[in-house]
């Protein structure tokens, strides 16, 4: 911790020189450093040398869109109508084989949430009688209804992205 608080001092004051203020250093009995602008008894006067300053770089004018568009656009790599085609009907299929998917993982949870709701659970004391266990039913409703509308969010991004694509 002595070393960190010492560079942090250090920097602090090597950083202060540029306001021309005067560092003194005490180091007492035990040994502990103390840092001051101002004369403390049994201190040394610090003579720090002024660091090195590099001006910042000059940053080009701003550039008016257009201009900024066009050299944006020469430096990315061009590709000609028809294998951009080719790819855009890729990607279609791919997105399209997707959403099939997804909707029949939706009809699957649906399902799924359908018989959660319609069936209770229930256990049997000790005693003998049935009682329904509320708690892991809602659970089990809740855990289904989250299923579906993870999918229904997945329909409605894939058929944004091939909405997009066309």
């Amino acid at each position: 911790m002595k070393p960190i608080r010492m560079l942090l001092l250090c920097a602090v004051f090597t950083a202060s020189t540029a306001a021309h203020a005067e560092i003194y250093k005490r180091v007492d009995k035990e040994g502990r450093v103390t840092y001051s602008s101002e004369p403390i008894k049994g201190a040394q006067k610090l003579k720090l040398e002024p660091l090195p300053t590099v001006p910042a770089p000059r940053m080009p004018a701003p550039r008016s869109n257009e201009s900024k568009r066009s050299s944006e656009e020469s430096a990315f790599p061009r590709v000609d109508k028809a294998t951009q085609q080719r790819r855009d009907d890729k990607r279609l299929r791919i997105l399209e084989d997707e959403l099939a998917s997804e909707q029949q993982a939706l009809e699957e949870a649906r399902t799924q949430l359908k018989v959660a709701e319609d069936t209770p659970q229930v256990y049997t004391a000790a005693d003998g009688k049935t009682y329904r266990n509320m708690a892991k039913y809602e659970e089990t409703v809740q855990a289904a209804q989250e299923n579906v509308r993870m999918h229904e969010n997945n329909l409605r991004a894939i058929q944004t992205e091939i909405d997009n694509l066309k």
